[in-house]
């Protein structure tokens, strides 16, 4: 198992050997996290690798089988913990009759000091849908106010369960400025999201998650580290063969067009054989593998096949 952050005074969500069955089922298998304050953290794994199911422990939804869950250095079932907690789990619904301003007022007088509704509204760019009602909101607006609500009682930590799922881009890079702002500001930020580019956007670290267990975590560049996967640019001709060269996992491009893109495990292996066959190339270019592509690979090595 991959050892957690050393603990600190600092920390706001501490997670220490945390286990969660469901009958037979091992949902959560002896993870532990810690995320400091003002830090960014971005959950990753293939579909019921168990992140919602840790976030579902720190919102106090859910209860460990064994080991201990923290937040903000409290029991996240405490109702003085939870006040300090913002969260948008995967699946939300909001009342159809009432109109959204409403239901930022509803949830706004649960807290003591609500971020004002104007403000809120203004900070999601959502001031135009202020007085429609949310059962005539489409599922991408529903989904923005959903997020947007996680905010409103100006929360220590903010649990985010893939918060841009069908959102266009205009949307997702609107919600995007929100929450760095909010984490720019000192704020803690949990998620977990499909597309991994929100996570290099938003994340400062990565905990990568596959089958209950903590795969790897780091800092993006050390999750892209942990693989031996470089991108290999260059230019050349067409070559049937070239494709079974030495380091070669995954061709990209293949040459139709003159250019060459490949994923390769080694290499300085590949580009010695591609002087050792005589082929023609320039511009070559070799960099580290993208978030995706480490994603994929750490999953695949860890379970011995591809992500489930």
């Amino acid at each position: 198992m991959v050892p957690p952050p050393a603990a600190s005074a600092d920390a706001v969500v501490e997670v220490d050997e945390a286990t969660r069955t469901f009958g037979a089922v091992t949902a959560l298998d002896r993870v532990s996290l810690r995320v400091g304050r003002g830090e960014a953290v971005g959950v990753l794994g293939p579909n019921g690798a168990g992140k919602s199911t840790l976030l579902s422990l720190l919102a106090g939804l859910r209860t460990p089988s064994s080991g201990t869950v923290r937040v903000v250095g409290g029991d996240p079932r405490s109702p003085a913990v939870r006040a300090r907690l913002g969260c948008t789990p995967q699946s939300t619904g909001l009342p159809g009759t009432l109109t959204v301003a409403e239901v930022v007022d509803f949830v706004g007088g649960h807290h003591r000091d609500p971020v004002p509704r104007a403000e809120l509204l203004e900070r999601f760019d959502l001031a135009e849908l202020a007085r429609k009602q949310c059962g005539g909101l489409s599922g991408g607006q529903q989904r923005r106010v959903c997020v947007a609500l996680a905010f409103v009682g100006r929360p220590e930590l903010v649990l985010l369960d893939e918060p841009t799922t069908g959102l266009d881009v205009t949307a997702r890079l609107a919600l995007w400025e929100a929450v760095r702002a909010f984490v720019d500001g000192g704020g803690t930020l949990l998620l977990t999201s499909h597309y991994l580019e929100e996570v290099e956007a938003l994340a400062q670290r990565v905990v990568v998650v596959d089958r209950g267990r903590v795969v790897v975590q780091g800092t993006v560049a050390e999750v892209r580290g942990r693989t031996s996967l470089r991108r290999v640019r260059f230019a050349a001709g067409p070559d049937p063969e070239l494709a079974a060269a030495v380091g070669v996992s995954e061709v990209l491009a293949d040459g139709g067009d003159g250019r060459w893109e490949v994923l390769a495990s080694d290499a300085d292996a590949f580009v010695r054989a591609l002087v050792a066959r005589g082929t023609a190339f320039r511009d070559l270019e070799v960099a580290g593998a993208t978030l995706e592509e480490a994603f994929v690979a750490l999953t695949r090595d860890a379970t011995g096949g591809g992500p489930a």
